[in-house]
């Protein structure tokens, strides 16, 4: 799959890529910024994206589990508001650690300490981003995503561990199926 053969619709739509954006594997995360899972998995698909020469991008989706996790959603707010200032990233490693809580006064000091104006992040300043996490969260409910994190890799949902190295052999068996169907490659 080349960059401009990149999945689209519910699986590939997403504003938030960390990587190559010209990378030819696409990873798509729904993840809930409180959930333990994803926040477990957040440094192995940063190290997979960064170990990889340019070969993977990921895609973050906003899935909160507003249920489980009361403060999902407005952590999924403040990030929005953040990145709405092009610190999305940053703002995202600060919350996701979950070691300073992600309450209002957390979240306005997360984003102080970005040097964005904490008041910004959270209530009403940060609801005008809600048309986006909705959107987000509906495009994971068509999907079928009913936990976090949920993977696709270029389009196909990855139901593997959660490991480095079995992310490694999945992003593999997708470049080499590529190269297949293009006939480019070892594997011709």
């Amino acid at each position: 799959m080349t960059a401009t053969d990149q999945p689209t619709g519910p699986v590939g739509r997403g504003r938030h890529v960390y990587g190559s954006p010209d990378a030819p594997v696409t990873i798509v995360e729904f993840g809930d910024i409180e959930c333990p899972y994803c926040r477990a998995a957040a440094p192995i698909l940063r190290e997979l994206v960064d170990t990889s020469d340019g070969t993977v991008r990921l895609v973050f989706r906003h899935f909160p589990l507003f249920e489980v996790h009361p403060h999902a959603l407005t952590a999924a707010l403040a990030v929005e508001a953040a990145g709405d200032r092009g610190a999305f990233w940053p703002m995202f490693d600060r919350l996701v650690t979950g070691r300073d809580g992600l309450g209002d006064a957390q979240l306005r000091a997360a984003a102080d300490a970005l040097g964005l104006d904490g008041g910004l992040v959270v209530g009403d300043a940060a609801q005008q981003f809600g048309d986006r996490v909705e959107e987000d969260y509906a495009d994971g409910r068509a999907l079928d995503v009913r936990a976090t994190p949920t993977l696709f890799i270029d389009g196909g949902r990855y139901s593997g561990r959660m490991t480095l190295e079995a992310l490694r052999a999945a992003v593999a068996e997708v470049l080499g199926a590529a190269r297949r169907a293009t006939g480019t490659g070892a594997e011709r």
